[in-house]
């Protein structure tokens, strides 16, 4: 029966200074004594453009980088979307309806000297305004409503909203670049078919001098940037219905909920408008505001309309923005 040699015991490296010391630690002093030595001579030194670099590249992922990149995500969302791009298409595609059929029947349908018809057909810029008349009121909203009342709750509805938020946005950030969003399409529906309709209108009927309202001729030049002015000044009351269906959008998880509440509250407000006995209330009424941008046909422009109307859609976006901010910084994200 062999002998069972007794094992040795292995002795723990020995430091320079005698100590023993456990494998893989690093006594304090000789750490110490490493960072004296300064930088390894094997690894390259950062050279003189290292902290440009660095600069460039904390600003390209900064907090205001960041929001870019989230906004330029949910904008090609947006414009890529089959929904939105149809109803873009049917928006601009009523000012060219109009502007033939005005061109084939206008002479039938005429309403006599200054009405909006022979005022069109004697000069195809007021095109854009008859088209926005009747597109404001109702067609519009209609579009503002799907996309932003799908801004939150689309994502709930999908499952995808708390994953958004897993990544380090903030709900705050979110919100503003879902609203960010809705404005930016607010702005390419009104300057979408007010383009559509000056091409058309300035096609098929004669151009020159705009004949206003006040009977005041101006330039046609002039009266392109004047149509600027609409074209803003529509792009923020849709903004203000924006803000409404937004707010919606965070009371729930089923999406057409949010758009039909929005819709309806638009119709509702028109009908509440009809209504004679009802005047007093009319200056709070959202819509009641949307077709003043007439003011521009008016020589000099009635910049009190305009003031009015824009103190009004500033108000509701901070009323329903402010709403939705505290709504959706405070609900329980399940889904």
């Amino acid at each position: 029966m062999s002998k069972v040699e007794p094992e040795v015991a292995q002795e723990a490296p020995v430091s320079r200074g005698g100590a023993r010391r456990t494998p893989g630690l690093v006594p304090v002093s000789e750490s110490r004594r490493t960072a004296e030595h300064g930088p390894r001579a094997d690894l390259p030194e950062a050279g003189p453009s290292a902290p440009a670099r660095h600069d460039r590249a904390a600003a390209a992922t900064g907090p205001a980088g960041a929001f870019l990149r989230m906004l330029g995500s949910e904008l090609g969302l947006t414009f890529r979307r089959p929904r939105n791009v149809a109803m873009l298409a049917v928006l601009t595609a009523v000012p060219v309806v109009i502007g033939v059929v005005l061109r084939l029947l206008g002479d039938d349908m005429s309403d006599g000297p200054g009405g909006i018809i022979q005022q069109v057909t004697g000069n195809g810029f007021f095109l854009a305004f008859i088209s926005l008349s009747v597109l404001v009121p109702l067609l519009m909203p209609v579009a503002v409503s799907v996309v932003a009342g799908d801004a939150l709750a689309g994502e709930a509805a999908g499952g995808t909203l708390r994953y958004l938020l897993a990544a380090p946005a903030g709900r705050t950030r979110l919100l503003a670049v879902k609203y960010l969003n809705a404005v930016l399409f607010c702005l390419a529906i009104a300057a979408a078919v007010a383009l559509a309709a000056l091409v058309t209108g300035l096609l098929l009927f004669p151009a020159g001098p705009v004949t206003l309202l006040s009977g005041v001729a101006i330039p046609l030049g002039d009266a392109l940037l004047r149509m600027l002015i609409v074209i803003g000044y529509v792009t923020l009351g849709m903004a203000a219905l924006a803000a409404v269906a937004i707010a919606l959008s965070t009371l729930t998880e089923v999406p057409i909920g949010a758009i039909a509440a929005t819709v309806v509250l638009v119709i509702t407000t028109q009908v509440l408008r009809a209504i004679p006995q009802l005047d007093v209330i009319q200056p709070y009424l959202l819509p009641n505001w949307w077709d003043d941008f007439d003011a521009v046909l008016r020589d000099p422009i009635a910049f009190d309309d305009l003031t009015s109307g824009l103190l009004t859609f500033g108000a509701y976006i901070l009323l329903f923005g402010s709403f939705a901010w505290a709504r959706f910084t405070s609900k329980d994200i399940t889904s």
